[in-house]
């Protein structure tokens, strides 16, 4: 037997979880309204067709005439475009080791780049040399958190306003950077936390971090 406007009308606001008073309430109508329409004694408009649409997410051409799908497939905007194969692109996975962790406070002696803890799997990272660390402390924070992850790539060029790992004198922080002359300054992000600067001769190495993976 064919369904009436009100059988789809009902259907569809059952289909949603919405009562009758529900419904008229996301419409403008009058509850007794809808159970009108949904015994048949009144036909909704095509306004009201629309705002039944877009309240339950049905198609408003079955709602009206019942033909076609309840649900209609997602179509893209008309400015957005699907990409074509021979523009799509395989990402390259990578297993970083993880080493032990880089404080994001003061100078420490922690992280050991000898021994990987274990694995972080991440994308697009095109130094074989690189290597993930744990964070502990949030002189870096908000950007960088204590328990986030920092993706470490010793080929990359460190350049002023970089975030790095800098080792100095063996010991080890995670900083923003400024070259200046025979300096290197360390810039926590946290304005709790003071700069810190040292003398080029006295850093072992400053390496990029490339990647964060944040905390959640």
């Amino acid at each position: 037997m064919k369904s009436t406007i009100g059988d789809r009308l009902r259907e569809a606001r059952e289909n949603k979880e919405l009562d009758q008073s529900s419904l008229a309430s996301k419409i403008g109508v009058a509850t007794r309204t809808v159970q009108r329409w949904e015994k048949g004694e009144q036909v909704p408009h095509g306004v009201a067709i629309n705002k039944i649409a877009k309240a339950t997410n049905a198609s408003p051409a079955w709602l009206l005439t019942g033909s076609g799908q309840m649900y209609e497939a997602p179509s893209h905007p008309d400015n957005v475009y699907p990409l074509t194969t021979s523009f799509r692109r395989k990402i390259k996975l990578a297993d970083i080791p993880l080493l032990s962790s880089v404080p994001a406070g003061k100078l420490a002696t922690i992280f050991h780049s000898d021994y990987a803890e274990s694995y972080v799997t991440v994308d697009d990272v095109k130094d074989p040399q690189a290597f993930a660390l744990k964070v502990k402390g949030n002189s870096m924070s908000p950007r960088i958190e204590d328990g986030d992850i920092v993706i470490v790539s010793p080929q990359g060029e460190a350049r002023s306003g970089d975030i790095c790992v800098v080792r100095v004198n063996d010991e080890d922080t995670l900083k923003k950077v400024k070259f200046e002359g025979s300096y290197i300054h360390l810039i926590p992000l946290n304005p709790e936390f003071e700069p810190v600067t040292v003398k080029k001769k006295d850093v072992n190495f400053a390496w990029k971090v490339v990647k964060l993976i944040k905390e959640l």
